[in-house]
């Protein structure tokens, strides 16, 4: 093993961020070196430059990606995203992040990520839709319902997947519902698939607190990002009585020390597009944020968010990950270090994936279940997830990121080394 790798530095860069999580549990567990470096690198990855016309009747060129990280453990599962900053080992970092997640709680899927470079806001619908189809395009020589079932992810929705479904349905000659997760009620999605992410997020937070003898309701709580995520959470948080005393967006962050009312924040988000502005809360600065005193902080926007230069001031005790990547390894230590315990993505925001698992095999039979079955599910499958992940803690005197990659790399190092290597 090459001694180099394990030492951990300050980056930015979501891929050798994924790494070195990957060579501490590597050390941890006393991996296979030939299924470390099988880990290390994805299966295959496609890039696709593609034209788009746009209203105006100009050609603008843009760039996609869709990675595939491992298949052991099944078909490839992984959201697409559309942001400005999207760039191929940030598609490559959160595709292997997808392959740990899905086998934290166990469901049959391999990790895989898409996205492409482009700002959603600033494309008309047309736009967008013409994007959409010509990306999917691009890409499906890649995907199938037994081979790959993107879903949304940062800056795409359920009408986006409707388009990836149509396109790819199209292409074949036939209605392909399960080639796609995240879709509309209207052609086969699922109950409960919206606010997925953000249930599961409230259950390990939940379970999380339990553990420690606390409980949600006497709970502060504090949200980055109020999209799908981070707004589904706070509102789940609301209603369960906890206090949720701090929000923010792209456009700014909002503060009242007795708790904000979440539903009428979305009720003023859904007329006005911001939380700036909002009468039920001050405003504050965002650099100050994160350090915001509470017991609960929830990162749901992007990567990077918690570094080496704010994690001493972090003044919560638990982070509980919705987004994907929001802390850096030297920011995990500090955080440690100072006491505050970290439930990480791959564990944390794993609802969304887990009931896209659901729609998934609702689509192939064309047999639907209920919003309370969906929910009762996805309850049972965080719940067991938390228990096996903290086991783990214990049992190798680890923090829980550590001890999720644990439960996770296992599961996929015995499939990997169950089927072997061909030929």
């Amino acid at each position: 093993m090459d001694d180099s790798s394990t030492k951990i530095t300050e980056t930015t860069n979501s891929f050798e961020i994924a790494k070195q999580q990957l060579q501490i549990v590597a050390d941890a567990m006393d991996l296979n070196p030939g299924v470390h470096e099988i880990l290390k690198r994805p299966q295959r990855e496609l890039t696709v430059n593609f034209p788009v016309k746009m209203d105006d009747g100009s050609i603008q060129e843009f760039t996609g990606y869709r990675v595939h990280h491992n298949l052991a453990r099944g078909p490839a599962k992984g959201g697409i995203r559309f942001h400005p900053e999207t760039e191929i080992d940030e598609v490559r970092a959160l595709a292997l992040w997808m392959t740990i997640k899905c086998a934290v709680v166990n469901i049959p899927f391999g990790g895989a990520k898409g996205g492409v470079a482009c700002d959603p806001q600033k494309l008309s619908s047309g736009e967008l839709e013409r994007l959409t189809r010509r990306y999917t395009s691009e890409i499906s020589i890649l995907l199938g319902p037994d081979k790959d079932i993107p879903a949304p992810d940062v800056g795409t929705n359920g009408q986006i997947m409707a388009w990836l479904m149509d396109t790819y349905s199209q292409q074949v000659g036939h209605t392909v519902p399960a080639v796609v997760t995240g879709k509309p009620l209207a052609i086969g999605g699922s109950e409960g698939r919206v606010e997925a992410t953000g249930r599961g997020v409230v259950t390990v937070a939940r379970e999380a607190l339990l553990a420690s003898g606390g409980q949600l309701p006497d709970s502060r709580i504090v949200v980055q990002g109020f999209g799908n995520v981070g707004g589904a959470a706070a509102a789940l948080f609301f209603r369960s009585g906890a206090k949720v005393i701090a929000v923010s967006d792209v456009n700014g962050a909002l503060f009242n020390p007795k708790g904000i009312d979440i539903l009428a924040l979305q009720a003023y988000q859904r007329e006005t597009k911001t939380l700036i502005g909002f009468p039920g809360a001050e405003p504050i600065p965002t650099e100050d944020f994160l350090t915001t005193p509470c017991d609960l902080l929830i990162p749901a926007a992007l990567q990077n968010q918690i570094t080496a230069a704010n994690a001493p001031h972090i003044k919560a005790r638990f982070v509980i990950e919705g987004a994907n990547g929001p802390t850096t390894p030297p920011a995990d230590i500090i955080l440690r270090e100072n006491g505050v315990t970290v439930v990480p993505d791959v564990l944390a925001n794993a609802g969304g994936v887990t009931v896209s698992y659901f729609e998934w095999v609702q689509s192939l039979q064309s047999f639907f279940w209920s919003e309370n079955e969906v929910n009762s599910k996805l309850e049972s499958i965080m719940v067991k997830a938390f228990q096996q992940v903290q086991a783990a803690a214990k049992r190798h005197s680890c923090d829980l990121r550590t001890a999720a990659y644990i439960v996770g790399v296992s599961r996929v190092a015995d499939a990997i080394q169950a089927r072997g290597i061909y030929p």
